[in-house]
């Protein structure tokens, strides 16, 4: 993590005192010497002086120019972007659970595999966030309300039940209206926190209210739509002793994520789906904000303090 400026950089200005002291410290050091060299017997001062390792004798003052140099940046508040937890955000995760969730294309099927990155989507994300729940096939069910409660969500992800069709504008519409009752009941969307609806589905729309329109409405009231179109083109299932091919509908799925602001994914493994899950767990979990690092500077400052004393009475009897 790079530091991107500082808080009060006028505190740099201690740096002039800083240069000027030590300057004048190693000036006497220097003048000292010379006086000691032209005035003294150096025979009688090898026998009356103890011999000491001069060697060193610089590395106390060196250590607390250093500190000082640290401290002074402290001072100064170096900053620097850093995630931090969102105190506040609405997420309403709405999952397709039509009867082509059920292809096998994804083992041990794409219902399966959904529930299982979901509820790790729930379990990860951070406690500020209120998290809903809706479910779609013919028509669209809230299943859980916004909440920070996380095990309601995980449960009924578990009790999923396949429906027959994909009402995929219900879902849209039910998310919305849920969004807007939630912010409703904390005074509007003026004082509700940000909000935004995650949509993994399959297939295209066969039933209800129109899609696209629904995601207009939602770009109307700042609700991104981010959709995850989940599955490959080979997907079949079994229905009446015959196989049905349910290839996923890519291009519905992102014109939705376009008309609302959103962003499109593409999962089409297990994997893929845990990795698109976990990216947007981190983008709407947590936000970037300049944050003060300045304790590692404190610390540097302060143990170099310590040192550079401690080294100074050793070889000294002395401080600098």
């Amino acid at each position: 993590m790079g530091i991107d400026g500082f808080a009060s950089p006028v505190w740099f200005a201690l740096l002039l005192g800083v240069a000027a002291v030590f300057g004048a410290y190693f000036w006497t050091q220097r003048r000292r010497r010379r006086h000691v060299v032209r005035f003294a017997n150096m025979a009688v001062l090898d026998r009356v002086a103890p011999k000491r390792p001069t060697r060193w004798r610089i590395v106390p003052p060196i250590l607390l120019l250093v500190a000082f140099l640290a401290l002074t940046a402290a001072l100064a508040g170096p900053m620097a972007e850093a995630k931090v937890p969102r105190n506040r955000a609405t997420v309403m995760l709405v999952i397709d659970v039509s009867p082509s969730m059920d292809a096998t294309d994804i083992q041990p099927s794409r219902i399966k595999a959904a529930q299982a990155a979901a509820k790790s989507f729930v379990s990860n994300m951070t406690g500020g966030v209120n998290l809903g729940l809706i479910t779609y096939g013919g028509s669209a069910t809230v299943d859980v309300s916004p909440t920070t409660a996380r095990k309601p969500v995980v449960d009924a992800i578990d009790n999923i039940q396949l429906q027959p069709a994909t009402a995929t504008g219900e879902a849209i519409a039910a998310a919305l209206q849920s969004i807007q009752q939630f912010e409703r009941g904390l005074g509007g969307p003026a004082g509700a926190p940000p909000a935004q609806i995650v949509l993994m589905s399959d297939g295209k729309q066969t039933a209800g209210r129109d899609e696209f329109a629904m995601a207009k409405e939602c770009k109307d009231a700042k609700i991104p739509i981010n959709t995850i179109s989940y599955g490959t083109a080979d997907g079949v299932v079994l229905l009446q002793n015959q196989e049905q091919p349910v290839p996923v509908d890519d291009e519905s799925l992102h014109q939705l994520a376009d008309i609302s602001g959103g962003q499109f994914f593409k999962a089409d493994t297990s994997d893929k789906l845990n990795q698109i899950y976990a990216s947007l767990g981190e983008q709407i979990g947590y936000e970037t904000q300049e944050t003060d690092v300045s304790k590692p500077f404190i610390a540097l400052g302060a143990v170099l303090t310590v040192l550079g004393a401690a080294g100074a009475l050793v070889l000294t009897q002395r401080l600098p």
